[in-house]
């Protein structure tokens, strides 16, 4: 039973880092990469369609995405989504590639970037904590119903802490490193 809730409260903080990644992965820095494309949708012949599922989306250089839809209609549709979503930035169009520069960052909006990759971190850091109380919830209930002993309750509850210690530290290291990304000139 201790086991089970340790477990389950490991696989949840795992989740929560990598829900952090992920969503880091989304805030751009000077570099160009293929992700950042990733959350944007094509209307593909009337439903919704991730690009990467409508055209090949590649590095051209270390600051421009090429993408190459499938279908040579799909050019003008493809290119008036990435110009709409919210990344700020705009893909011109050459024969049936569609280019999408990255303008460099300015420090001012290097700084807003690294304010808001702060608030994600801290963010995770707050459900890894959420998760841990109630993990230590779930064992003082286990000790109410007398399905451990007082003994085996407070070591569960010493391993539920260090391993909120280990993802939270795991937070601050994606943090340090993307700040970093972002600071890089």
């Amino acid at each position: 039973m201790i086991a089970d809730v340790k477990k389950a409260a490991e696989q949840k903080m795992q989740k929560s880092v990598e829900t952090l990644k992920t969503d880091l992965g989304k805030v751009r820095t000077g570099r160009a990469h293929t992700g950042l494309l990733d959350h944007i949708k094509v209307d593909y012949y009337g439903s919704m369609m991730p690009i990467n599922q409508v055209a090949n989306v590649t590095l051209a250089d270390a600051h421009t995405i090429a993408v190459q839809p499938w279908e040579k209609k799909m050019v003008q549709v493809v290119e008036k989504a990435i110009r709409d979503s919210d990344l700020g930035i705009n893909p011109a169009t050459s024969g049936d590639v569609i280019r999408v520069p990255m303008p460099p960052l300015t420090e001012e909006r290097r700084k807003e970037l690294v304010k808001v990759v702060h608030k994600e971190a801290e963010n995770t850091r707050i459900a890894v904590r959420n998760i841990r109380r109630d993990a230590i919830s779930h064992l003082k209930d286990l000790l109410k119903a007398k399905s451990v002993s007082e003994d085996d309750e407070r070591r569960a509850q010493e391993d539920v802490q260090k391993l909120t210690d280990r993802f939270i530290g795991e937070i601050d290291k994606v943090l340090h490193t993307k700040e970093a990304d972002l600071m890089a000139v």
